[in-house]
Order: C-alpha cells, then sequence, then structure tokens
C-alpha cells in the first residue's frame, strides 16, 4: 500500500482526533515548518475560528506538528472533513524532522481569513492533547495553552468533539 505524508498542525495533531476521520493515519515524527506562524484566523461555519499555518517569510517564525502516513484512498476522505475549495487549500511543504531529516508533505492552508472570533475550547483541546501526545517543545505547548478561546455554548457538539478522549483530559 502506498502511503502520503501529511502534515498535521491542527486539531489533526491529536491522533485520536485524525483516527476518528481516517483510519489509516499513523503518526510518524514530528517536525517543523519554517517561514510560518499559527494563527487563528480561518472563520468556520460554526461561528469560531481554525488555525492555520500561515506564510510569513520570516525565518524565525516555526509551527511544529505531526508527520501522519495516509493511505491515498482515505486522502479525499480528510480532503472533505477539512473543507478543500471552500475552507482550506492544500500545498507542498518543505519540513525538518525531529531527527533534522529534510521532508516533503501536505498539508493544508487557510483559504480566508478573519481575525474576528476565537477558536472554541475544545478545538483548542485537540491542538493540546496532539502536542502533549507526541511530545511537542514545551515552550512552543506553553504557547498553545496561552491562545484565547471562547466557549461553545452547543454542550452537546462540545461533549461530542472530546468524547474521543473518553477519560483522557488533554
Amino acid at each position: 500500500m502506498t502511503e502520503h505524508y501529511y502534515f498535521a498542525y491542527g486539531s489533526n495533531l491529536s491522533t485520536p482526533r485524525l483516527f476518528a476521520r481516517i483510519s489509516s493515519a499513523r503518526a510518524l515524527t514530528t517536525a517543523r515548518l519554517h517561514e510560518h506562524s499559527l494563527a487563528f484566523h480561518m472563520p468556520s461555519q460554526d461561528g469560531s475560528a481554525k488555525c492555520d499555518a500561515h506564510f510569513t517569510g520570516r525565518t524565525e517564525d516555526t509551527v511544529w506538528g505531526v508527520i501522519y502516513q495516509i493511505d491515498p484512498l482515505e486522502r479525499p476522505v480528510l480532503d472533505r472533513y477539512e473543507g478543500v475549495g471552500d475552507c482550506y487549500g492544500i500545498k507542498a511543504v518543505k519540513l525538518i524532522t525531529a531527527e533534522n531529516q529534510s521532508l516533503q508533505a501536505f498539508t493544508y492552508y487557510a483559504l480566508r481569513t478573519d481575525a474576528n472570533q476565537p477558536p472554541y475550547c475544545w478545538y483548542r483541546d485537540h491542538i493540546l492533547f496532539g502536542a502533549r501526545e507526541h511530545g511537542l517543545p514545551p515552550d512552543y505547548v506553553a504557547e498553545l495553552e496561552h491562545i484565547g478561546f471562547m466557549k461553545d455554548i452547543d454542550t452537546e457538539r462540545r461533549t461530542s468533539e472530546l468524547s474521543i478522549y473518553l477519560n483522557d483530559s488533554p
């Protein structure tokens, strides 16, 4: 079976979150994407913001994430979850792995931006869970912990989103 390399930096950092969407996802290693910063400026249909690995061109900017192998047959499923063509586009990125190796993968980037809304609490929790799960650098995790968020008043959605962790907490 041929796999694709996917760089996850947002809610799909969380293996349970990604695995609930596509069952072939296998985490390979952590990696960093230079000249990008993590921005919460992609307006979502649910009234909150989702994140973006925003290109800045500044060498000091880095987005950490996880490289997953995914079955190419499941790629269209993931593309639908990510709203390709409406919410996100796809681009090839050059990454530096935790082992300091260069690797190419695809990732998603925001097609529209608007900084008027923060993310929901559960969305930030998916990101934090994944960052901790994969051992991203402590200073990066600390930055994620300080992301502003809003409470989702739709308690059913909030409960459903976080139910994949069962008794784990981000």
